[in-house]
């Protein structure tokens, strides 16, 4: 059984330039990120460990609702044929799961390599610890932080190196979620990016209502008229 979305234990966060561990400092990938959770596994000795998988080993696609789809299968059906006519045949190759937060609400697909989560699985094994799940971070974080999200509208911004993954909540449902690369100076710009992204949603009014999820301290007072809150990548995954 594929160890994707099941009970949460230990957390490890796998990003591509480094490993997240409860009670110490990230651990830098050199070469081979798998190579380096082996190295960590190894010294860790848990029985058992819940995977948070950095954005950048995620696919994100929003399926709006639809009454005619009733079970299961068959929003996972849809998932993978709007996944396949996205990214081609490599889709076919991809382990594709559903978040649901509201009954009638858009589902949002998440798709990983299949050959990644079996190598996350294998390096468990060879470590003698048990992999209990596998969740990608805008999930685990989603989760963490529905209830600071409140009822209203909301954007939810994750930092990863070199990229943002923004998602748009309206009384804690997903409306939209998007990726976009940028630089360095993003906090900068950030009222700029979530303008853009409005404008593109067609929203009447840009939402000013932001929970960014940095790699490092963010100053919630730098943009006067937007309400920021601010919490660690690193803390959230390990949550």
């Amino acid at each position: 059984m594929s160890p994707l979305w099941r009970s949460k234990k230990t957390r490890i966060g796998v990003c591509a330039d480094r490993i997240l561990v409860s009670g110490a400092k990230p651990v830098p990938v050199e070469q081979d990120f798998l190579e380096t959770l082996s190295q960590v596994l190894s010294t860790r000795k848990e029985q058992q460990i819940s995977i948070v998988l950095a954005d950048s080993f995620v696919k994100y696609m929003l399926l709006p609702w639809n009454a005619a789809l009733r079970t299961e299968d068959q929003w996972l059906a849809l998932a993978r044929h709007r996944l396949a006519t996205v990214y081609g045949a490599q889709a076919a190759e991809w382990e594709v799961k559903l978040t649901v937060t509201a009954p009638q609400g858009a589902r949002l697909a998440c798709a990983i390599e299949r050959k990644l989560i079996e190598a996350l699985a294998e390096r468990s094994v060879a470590a003698r610890t048990d992999l209990v799940s596998v969740q990608p971070f805008l999930v685990a974080s989603f989760n963490q932080l529905r209830e600071l999200a409140g009822a209203g509208a909301c954007w939810l911004v994750v930092e990863e190196p070199g990229r943002l993954t923004l998602a748009y909540l309206q009384k804690g449902a997903w409306i939209a979620v998007r990726s976009r690369r940028v630089d360095a100076q993003w906090r900068l710009v950030l009222p700029e990016i979530i303008e853009r992204e409005s404008a593109c949603l067609a929203l009447s009014e840009t939402c000013t209502r932001v929970i960014v999820c940095a790699q490092e301290a963010f100053d919630t007072g730098m943009h006067e008229a937007f309400r920021l809150d601010a919490v660690s990548y690193k803390e959230l995954a390990l949550a």
